[in-house]
C-alpha cells in the first residue's frame, strides 16, 4: 500500500468499501473481491480494503474490539505489542513519574497508545510514511490525536531532551521481504543507537526479541521476559532508573472479551539470573516452568519457592516430593520413569488403555506427532508423556496432571 491508496481508504468512499469488505472478511478472498467490484468499488481499493479488514480480523487477539477501527499493515501487526503488554507496560512507565515519552520507531502505534491511555503525552517518530500515516490515523480512531502525535524521519535524529523516557522497538524484520532479522546489529535503529540510549536518557525501555542472547543485555539494565497465557511474547531492557532488579519473569493473562481496559492480573518473579539450581534425582511430581522463567534465567529461584530440584542440569523440569502451589509452572504427577525405547512405552500404554496422549519435550530430538503415530494408541484412558533427559540419558516420565 502507497500513500495515494491509504488516503483512498480514508475517504467516505474507502469506508464504505471497509464496511464491505469486514463483512465478508475471513471468507473466500476471490470471491470477496468479486462481490466488491460488483458492488460498484475499484479494483485497486476493493484489494486494499479487503487486506484491512483482513488485517482487522487477525489483530483482535492482540488489540481487542479496538482492532475494528484501526489502519494496519502485516509486518506491523506481526511485530506489534499485545494490548494487555503495552497497557502493563505504560502503567509501570506512568508509575516511575514518566510524563512525556518518545516512541522511536513507533510502528503503527500499539506501545504509544497505551502510553497515551496512561496519561502520558507520546511522541512518535516512524521512518516509513505509510506506517507514520497508519500510527497518526490510529491515534484519532483511539480519541488520542492530542496525546500522540507522530512525524516520518529518522529516529536517531529526535531530540530526546524534549521528553522523559524513550521507548525503542527496533524494526527486526527487513523492508520489503518481512524475513526475520536475528542479529541485533541489522535492526533498526541499529543496536548500537538503542543500547547507547540508556546513556543519554535516565528513563529508557527497549523492547527486544525474546530469544536476545544474555551477552547483549547492558550492564546495569533490568531484563524482563513476558509471556501471555503461557505464551511467551516479548522481552524488554529497563535501563538507568527505570531498572528495578537484574531478571524478572512477568506472567500475563488475556483480558475478557468484555473488559479490555480492566486491570490485568499478573505474577512476577525476580532474581539474578546467575544461580544454579540444584541436581537430584526424579522424584513424585514434575514441575514445566513457564516459558518466561526459563528464558530469565530464573528457575534456580523457581525451584527453592517449590522445594524442588533438576534431574539433568541442563533440562529446566523441575522434580519435587509435593505439588507446588505456583503460577509459575504446570504440575504433573509422574507415574512411570523408563529409560526411552518405543518398544517399552507401546507396551506400558497398551497394557494402561491409553488412548490419547499429551507430548511435552525438552532435551528430546523426538518429534511428538512421529511419536504419536508410532505408538499405535488404542483405549478409552488419557496421559502425558514427558520426553526428557536425566543425568543425560533419554527418559520418558509417564504423567497425569494435578489440578
Amino acid at each position: 500500500m502507497d500513500l495515494d491508496q491509504f488516503a483512498a481508504l480514508r475517504t467516505p468512499e474507502g469506508s464504505a468499501a471497509l464496511d464491505a469488505a469486514t463483512e465478508r472478511a475471513g471468507g473466500d478472498p476471490l470471491a470477496a473481491a468479486g462481490a466488491l467490484r460488483s458492488a460498484g468499488i475499484p479494483a485497486g481499493l476493493a484489494a486494499a480494503a479487503l487486506t484491512q479488514a483482513e488485517l482487522r480480523r487477525r489483530a483482535v487477539g492482540k488489540f481487542g474490539p479496538e482492532a475494528a477501527g484501526m489502519f494496519l499493515t502485516r509486518p506491523g501487526l506481526e511485530q506489534a505489542t499485545r494490548r494487555v503488554v503495552a497497557d502493563r507496560r505504560a502503567a509501570r512507565l506512568r508509575a516511575a513519574g514518566v510524563r512525556t515519552l518518545a516512541d522511536l520507531g513507533c510502528g503503527l502505534g500499539a506501545d504509544a497508545l497505551a502510553a497515551a491511555r496512561a496519561g502520558i503525552r507520546v511522541y512518535g517518530v516512524e521512518a516509513d510514511p505509510v506506517t507514520a500515516a497508519m500510527a497518526a490515523a490510529n491515534a484519532e480512531a483511539a480519541g488520542l490525536a492530542d496525546a500522540f502525535t507522530v512525524e516520518c524521519g529518522d529516529a536517531t535524529a529526535f531530540d530526546v531532551d524534549r521528553v522523559d523516557a524513550v521507548f525503542c522497538d527496533p524494526a527486526r524484520r527487513r523492508a520489503g521481504t518481512g524475513r526475520r532479522i536475528f542479529d541485533p546489529n541489522a535492526y533498526s535503529p541499529p543496536w548500537d543507537f538503542v543500547t547507547g540510549l540508556a546513556e543519554r536518557v535516565p528513563n529508557t525501555v527497549v523492547k527486544v526479541a525474546p530469544g536476545l542472547d544474555h551477552a547483549l543485555i547492558p550492564a546495569g539494565a533490568e531484563a524482563e521476559w513476558v509471556s501471555v497465557a503461557g505464551d511467551l511474547v516479548e522481552a524488554a531492557l529497563w535501563c538507568g532508573r527505570l531498572a528495578e532488579v537484574p531478571r524478572r519473569a512477568t506472567l500475563l493473562r488475556e483480558p475478557a472479551p468484555t473488559a479490555a481496559a480492566a486491570p490485568v492480573a499478573h505474577h512476577q518473579l525476580t532474581g539474578s539470573g546467575a544461580v544454579e539450581a540444584t541436581v537430584g534425582p526424579v522424584r513424585r511430581y514434575v514441575h514445566d516452568p513457564d516459558p518466561a522463567v526459563v528464558r530469565a534465567h530464573l528457575v534456580a529461584e523457581l525451584a527453592d519457592a517449590i522445594d524442588a530440584t533438576l534431574a539433568d542440569p541442563s533440562i529446566a523440569y523441575l522434580y519435587a516430593d509435593a505439588p507446588g502451589a505456583t503460577p509459575f509452572a504446570r504440575c504433573l504427577e509422574i507415574t512411570d520413569v523408563l529409560p526411552f525405547s518405543l518398544k517399552r512405552l507401546r507396551a506400558l500404554l497398551r497394557e494402561r488403555r491409553v488412548g490419547r496422549v499429551e507430548i511435552l519435550k525438552r532435551g528430546s530430538a523426538l518429534e511428538p506427532e512421529k511419536l504419536r503415530r508410532d505408538l499405535r494408541l488404542a483405549g478409552p484412558e488419557a496421559a502425558s508423556l514427558v520426553l526428557t533427559r536425566v543425568a543425560g540419558a533419554p527418559t520418558v516420565l509417564l504423567c497425569r496432571p494435578v489440578g
